[in-house]
């Protein structure tokens, strides 16, 4: 896809959802004696989740496991939409979508596995960590030049917003 095309998609976005595992964090899952489970945020991917809220995006996390620490994540990052053990993560867009009354092209999901594909076939802009799987990196519109847990969700997040400031402008 050329520049100009993806600009076009990302200026019409208003949602933007996020995986964690992979995308949020770079995918390690790490346990402490005691069988809690440990990740890790970059900071950078916080601001740029933040600069999405302040520029009037809908954001949302949408995930397969569920953890305390994800709800303290979002928490801190006021994600209002929260969605963990979302086995079959569609229904948990379709969910959002239905509540704003939003369709496809309106929405960018950052995923970077396989259970990410059934989202990433539909939205108006698939995107994803430059460390995804391949058969994910095939669906993407956006593919991210840094890795996921390492800036990726802050490179796709200025994207999206430096776009709206530029339909705004035009």
């Amino acid at each position: 896809m050329n520049i100009e095309d993806l600009r076009i998609k990302a200026s019409k976005i208003k949602l933007i959802a996020f995986d964690v595992d992979g995308v949020l964090t770079n995918g390690s899952i790490t346990y402490t004696d005691k069988g809690e489970e440990i990740k890790t945020f970059d900071a950078k991917d916080g601001h740029g989740m933040a600069s999405l809220r302040v520029n009037g995006f809908i954001t949302a996390i949408i995930t397969a496991r569920s953890t305390p620490i994800v709800e303290k994540r979002a928490k801190d990052l006021d994600v209002v939409h929260v969605y963990q053990g979302a086995k079959r993560k569609i229904v948990a867009l379709e969910e959002l979508m239905s509540i704003y009354s939003l369709d496809f092209s309106e929405i960018a999901y950052v995923g970077d596995d396989m259970p990410d594909v059934c989202i990433l076939e539909k939205v108006g802009m698939a995107c994803c960590p430059a460390d995804a799987v391949d058969e994910v990196k095939s669906l993407c519109h956006f593919i991210s030049t840094k890795p996921g847990g390492k800036g990726a969700v802050r490179e796709i997040s200025d994207f999206i917003v430096a776009n709206k400031k530029a339909k705004i402008l035009n």
